[in-house]
């Protein structure tokens, strides 16, 4: 499995960004995928999740009513629509495959990420 996220960049505040998490792998269908994102000199968090079957999707509070998440199973692509952005949204965000059944929001649920993309949001 090969995860390649793409779609950063940098943004004034208030702007979207629409991030792309592009799975190879014919088994991409049948798991979760999540977004997290980690900003210099903090620790990797969770942003958001959607189910398998893409019915679920899970938010962090600071992002809630702002980003979506999405995903095309015929494309094999997970998406995270992010928009009225704010400079604490700066940030390299990665995509991940949730392969463990713990809570969305745990690192330690899943086992294959992304290389992760760059969001630059000024001020």
């Amino acid at each position: 499995v090969q995860l390649q996220a793409s779609g950063g960049g940098l943004v004034q505040a208030g702007g979207s960004l629409r991030l792309s998490c592009a799975a190879s792998g014919r088994t991409f269908s049948s798991y979760a995928m999540g977004w997290f994102r980690q900003a210099p000199g903090k620790e990797r968090e969770f942003v958001a999740a959607i189910s398998w079957s893409g019915g679920s999707t899970y938010y962090a509070d600071s992002v809630k009513g702002r980003f979506t998440i999405s995903r095309d199973k015929a494309k094999n692509t997970v998406y995270l629509q992010m928009n009225s952005l704010k400079p604490e949204d700066t940030a390299v965000y990665y995509c991940a495959r949730k392969y463990y059944s713990g809570d969305y929001y745990r690192l330690s649920q899943y086992d294959y990420w992304g290389q992760g993309t760059l969001v630059t949001v000024s001020s």
